[in-house]
């Protein structure tokens, strides 16, 4: 039995921004929690990715898949019927939200707990800048996750100065969780 509540738990325990990492498969998923992942993302593969790690796991696909394949939360657009179907799935939901007026919709229709800030695509402006703005109008108490795939070290310290709680990243992300403090 899946804990409820597993994904909002990683996000606002801790010390720090929560790194969650984009993974495809059992070899990224172990490579990604020896790294110091805070929670594993996956669109294909969850279950695979599921039996690799105990993690939080948030699926980016549909709710019925992230449900059976073993998904601590999915990842859903900001319409009411959606929504209903991740709880009825025993799932976290997290809003994706390109722009103010998605943010603004998503309160008012649905008021999430989580929420993941992305880019519009397309958009010739900095992603880093156009998220910071974003989290601006995210009201407090709400859990906000910053979908920059290809951030460095700076962009994650800047999210954690802004109050992100979590970023989703690709790749190698032991250069982004910093160093663990030495066992005394």
């Amino acid at each position: 039995m899946r804990a409820v509540g597993r994904l909002s738990q990683a996000l606002a325990e801790g010390d720090g921004i929560s790194i969650l990492v984009e993974v495809s498969d059992a070899d990224a998923a172990g490579a990604a929690e020896r790294q110091g992942a805070d929670a594993l993302v996956s669109l294909q593969a969850t279950l695979v990715v599921r039996e690799a790690s105990q993690l939080p796991l948030l699926h980016l696909g549909d709710v019925r898949e992230a449900g059976s394949a073993g998904a601590d939360a999915v990842v859903v657009p900001s319409d009411a019927a959606t929504w209903d179907a991740v709880h009825v799935a025993d799932l976290e939901g997290v809003v994706r939200v390109g722009n103010a007026e998605d943010l603004e919709r998503a309160l008012e229709e649905i008021d999430p707990e989580i929420l993941l800030l992305s880019t519009d695509l397309g958009s010739d402006g900095d992603p880093l800048e156009s998220l910071l703005a974003l989290l601006h109008d995210v009201p407090a108490g709400k859990l906000a996750i910053a979908e920059l795939y290809d951030a460095t070290a700076e962009d994650v310290a800047e999210l954690e100065r802004a109050g992100v709680d979590g970023v989703l990243v690709s790749g190698d992300v032991a250069a982004l969780v910093g160093v663990e403090p030495p066992n005394v």
